[in-house]
């Protein structure tokens, strides 16, 4: 119910933001600065867990720090994704953005992978780790910190921005950018594929992420996992993710991103009962892995058709609309669930909410209306 109210409040901050900050790198046409900085405000949160020690007196620093951590990545995201359309032509936007999500779920498979394997086995822990106040846990915060880092820092080395105006000071970025995405929003009744495509992402996204971040809270409540079997369940999620969204890459781009939605969210919605109502360990690992293998192609497939439906010149501010999408609502989920949860007593009947989302998104994408005239293959 905590981690719940946290994510509630952390979408929240960062629906209020992500537009405005979209729009300010648009119009500076500069995005890699504040990418850095989110991402570096991102390590540093995470690698701050390291000092939530185990016992119900620090669940609090824990969640601050989770919070703040989620608001970095999730801002950064924004000028990353806004990147996208720069690097490729039209053609191969879905392949890199799905070649995107499967290295993603790659480079975290091998994180936890190296984290499970020399840190949290292991009998006698490297470095002098204390297992009595579970430090060969809570390095791995800090693991995941240094990969970070590690691994975003070959955008700032190698892609270079497309510079084509010149640059403006920051107060008139601001100005014109709170401007902008005040005019979109106005605006956006004439974008009607967009915005209803926003408020279906905003609702299936929604039980998507909810389901992501409460299935190891699921895991160890429903079914008595331990720390080990959790990682072991996030590294088998991680393959099959990366194994969907690297193998759906070609799906999108030939069929459409919206038919690629469609078809993913029907398997998530039908998998999803079953997950709920197993009881079985074993079945749980399986369905498990079945809806991640879905779940990085609606992801994907979601950031491209955002690329194709939006206006070139308005990329950010859209982005952040999208990304306002996906957090406008990201407290609902979360805080439904954990009042439902509260309320019979049952992490079963919480978790079964998400299912409400994913369908209602999937009614809205099926009705999206005209979408073939807005974008190839769609």
């Amino acid at each position: 119910a905590l981690c719940g109210q946290m994510t509630s409040l952390v979408g929240l901050v960062i629906a209020i933001l992500s537009p405005f900050l979209g729009a300010i790198a648009d119009h500076q046409q500069r995005r890699k600065p504040l990418l850095l900085i989110f991402t570096c405000v991102n390590a540093i949160a995470t690698a701050g867990l390291w000092f939530a020690e185990p016992g119900e007196q620090q669940i609090i620093m824990a969640l601050v720090w989770a919070g703040i951590a989620t608001i970095g990545f999730e801002i950064a995201i924004v000028f990353y994704n806004s990147m996208l359309p720069n690097l490729v032509p039209p053609s191969h936007i879905g392949r890199l953005s799905g070649w995107g999500w499967a290295l993603g779920y790659a480079g975290g498979l091998c994180s936890l992978i190296i984290c499970l394997l020399v840190f949290v086995q292991p009998e006698i822990p490297p470095f002098g780790l204390d297992k009595e106040s579970f430090e060969h846990v809570r390095i791995t915060n800090v693991v995941c910190a240094l990969w970070v880092l590690i691994f975003a820092a070959p955008i700032f080395f190698f892609v270079r921005e497309q510079q084509k105006s010149p640059r403006v000071t920051l107060y008139q970025s601001m100005k014109a950018g709170m401007a902008n995405v005040v005019m979109v929003i106005r605006k956006l009744g004439n974008y009607k594929h967009i915005a209803w495509f926003l408020l279906a992402k905003m609702i299936y996204i929604d039980g998507l992420n909810t389901l992501f971040a409460f299935g190891g809270i699921y895991a160890a409540g429903q079914f008595g996992m331990d720390m080990p079997e959790i990682l072991l369940f996030g590294i088998l999620l991680n393959i099959t993710a990366g194994i969907g969204a690297f193998g759906f890459a070609w799906i999108d781009d030939r069929i459409g991103p919206r038919q690629t939605i469609i078809f993913a969210l029907v398997a998530v919605f039908i998998l999803g009962i079953s997950l709920v109502l197993v009881t079985d360990k074993t079945w749980f690992y399986f369905l498990g892995m079945m809806i991640g293998m879905f779940f990085g192609p609606i992801q994907s497939a979601s950031r491209s058709m955002m690329v194709r439906l939006s206006p070139p010149e308005m990329i950010g501010e859209f982005f952040g609309l999208y990304s306002l999408a996906g957090k406008a609502t990201a407290f609902v989920g979360p805080a439904i669930l954990s009042w439902v949860t509260l309320i019979f007593n049952s992490q079963q009947a919480g978790m079964a909410t998400v299912l409400v989302f994913i369908l209602t998104g999937l009614v809205l994408m099926i009705f999206l209306p005209q979408l073939a005239k807005q974008t190839k293959g769609g």
